[in-house]
């Protein structure tokens, strides 16, 4: 019983992070291309 619970609680922080990792990444991704817009309108 209590393995499995260990077991679920493992997977679900595993998602959970690796959620977060993705998310983040995307993100600063996504800032960058806004950045680089920002900066050719200042510039350009």
């Amino acid at each position: 019983m209590l393995k499995s619970i260990l077991k679920f609680m493992l997977a679900s922080t595993l998602i959970v992070s690796g959620l977060i990792v993705g998310g983040t990444i995307f993100a600063a991704k996504g800032i960058d291309e806004l950045g680089d817009d920002l900066e050719d309108k200042i510039h350009g």
